[in-house]
């Protein structure tokens, strides 16, 4: 039989007259045993490389189809076909031994006592869409960081119900980065590692509160020593995967390190200032990405007029921004005049030099543009430039802002306030688009950094200061003669 605490898979057959156990499938001990036994209702696991986490879910599945019979109805999700290829293969080494069968045509598993587990892929976000009506007990996603907005996943849960009285539960695995890095740092990781968070909601029909809760258990490739004893050179394997940055990021499950981010060149220590008064006499000027739907962004820059402790003479400094987003990629949906007057409340009565925006605001189709209603509004934007990347000779937006990153000997040319708290969180988990290297994925949460590139590409300037000091004495002699006067040398 199962144990609750030490929960196990098992067939039995009869050789002679002496039974016969095999054990299919048994949680390893540690993060694995507590995915399986965790009874909060959303749980996120993973983090490193061979953690096994394509196991713990399957065999959490195993589990509960065993303990709740045709009650359990379960779907598993990934990004694409081509990535739900291997997991299919893995269940079928662990259920059909248990006496489930794989029907192709409708891609799941069904056991004999009835329970159900779809395999299924969304590669684009509507077709979550399709989903609307469906019941299941269990929810899979792997690879959670595959998904660049959790909005799809989030809908998901809303098929989560049982008629029978079954707990359901929400399940997902992960590693660091991907386009959906962001999120899942903030949703889950950040909490800390076996920290249950909380929230509370209202039920609108009778008033009561109702809970719910998710956690994160971390695993590292420690916690499978079943994989460490199989094939003792997966760690050399890793090892020679990449930079030191991607090894730290796949072999200790290290959130702060981005598998692939496209400014590699990030640095917190250097790159994120504590907050000072900017000078008076220092440039300053705003960048802006449009979106309604979508986040928009608006950061404040000041051009370094002298030096200024580490920073050089000539550098960027962002010093305030407003990130118009209520979740990741979930814009305000504020007008235009809105925005405008959100604009200028923050600007709080400074001199702006100048404004950039996305060009596209200035698009018009028989009215008025958003730039010229933000004019009436007394915000002022020229076009910026929008060339994403290097080419014929030109020099791309991405690139003008790494070079300002890496800056000179090491000195960077672009720093962020520590006040900027989205720039901080957003821009340096950007990952490389799979198809074309050279740019960012635009599936990923790029709205402040697209704003950022404008604010490179505007070619800033430091102002030149009129100085004034006192006439030399021998000044007086450059100066024409008066007439009638006649100046004579001592």
């Amino acid at each position: 039989m199962m144990s609750a605490t030490n929960p196990s898979l098992k067939t039995s057959g009869k050789r002679s007259t002496l039974a016969r156990t095999e054990i299919i499938w048994r949680p390893q001990k540690g993060p694995q045993a507590a995915f399986v036994q965790c009874p909060v209702f959303e749980v996120c696991y993973g983090g490193a490389r061979g953690g096994g986490k394509t196991d713990a879910s399957l065999g959490e599945w195993a589990v509960h189809a065993k303990r709740y019979g045709a009650d359990a109805k379960g779907l598993f999700i990934r990004r694409t076909l081509t990535a739900l290829t291997p997991t299919i293969e893995r269940a079928k080494r662990i259920y059909r031994p248990l006496g489930a069968k794989w029907e192709e045509q409708k891609s799941r598993f069904v056991w004999p006592s009835g329970a159900v587990l779809y395999f299924r892929y969304l590669e684009r976000d509507d077709d979550a869409n399709n989903y609307q009506g469906h019941d299941y007990t269990r929810v899979y996603v792997e690879e959670l960081t595959q998904f660049p907005d959790p909005g799809p996943l989030d809908k998901l849960k809303a098929t989560l119900r049982s008629a029978a009285g079954v707990p359901t539960g929400f399940r997902a695995t992960c590693n660091p980065g991907g386009p959906g890095h962001t999120w899942v740092k903030e949703r889950y990781i950040e909490a800390g590692a076996y920290n249950i968070v909380r929230e509370v909601f209202q039920n609108p029909f009778d008033g009561t509160q109702i809970e719910s809760s998710r956690v994160f258990i971390p695993a590292k490739l420690t916690d499978n020593p079943e994989l460490l004893a199989n094939d003792p050179r997966y760690v050399a394997n890793l090892f020679q995967a990449g930079s030191a940055a991607l090894v730290k990021a796949w072999l200790e499950g290290d959130w702060n390190v981005v598998e692939g981010a496209f400014f590699d060149c990030w640095n917190s220590a250097k790159h994120v200032v504590a907050p000072f008064a900017i000078p008076k006499d220092w440039l300053k000027f705003r960048s802006f990405d449009w979106g309604s739907a979508a986040p928009f962004s608006v950061g404040w820059w000041a051009v370094a007029g002298d030096d200024h402790g580490s920073i050089p003479r000539g550098a960027l400094i962002r010093y305030r921004e407003w990130y118009g987003a209520k979740g990741a990629n979930k814009g305000l949906k504020l007008t235009t005049e809105e925005v405008a007057a959100g604009i200028k409340a923050r600007d709080e009565g400074e001199k702006i030099a100048y404004s950039v925006a996305d060009p596209a605001i200035f698009a018009e189709d028989g009215g008025p543009s958003r730039a010229e209603v933000f004019g009436l509004h007394g915000v002022d934007f020229m076009r910026a430039d929008n060339k994403r990347v290097s080419g014929n000779g030109a020099m791309g937006g991405w690139d003008e802002m790494r070079q300002r990153l890496k800056g000179v000997d090491g000195v960077p040319m672009l720093y962020v306030f520590e006040t900027c708290r989205d720039f901080i969180r957003t821009v340096p988990s950007l990952p490389h688009d799979a198809k074309r290297p050279e740019d960012i994925d635009t599936d990923a949460e790029d709205h402040i950094a697209d704003e950022a590139r404008y604010a490179c590409m505007s070619r800033p300037w430091i102002p030149q200061i009129e100085q004034t000091s006192p006439r030399r004495a021998r000044d007086w002699f450059d100066e024409p003669e008066e007439e009638g006067m006649n100046w004579k040398l001592a």
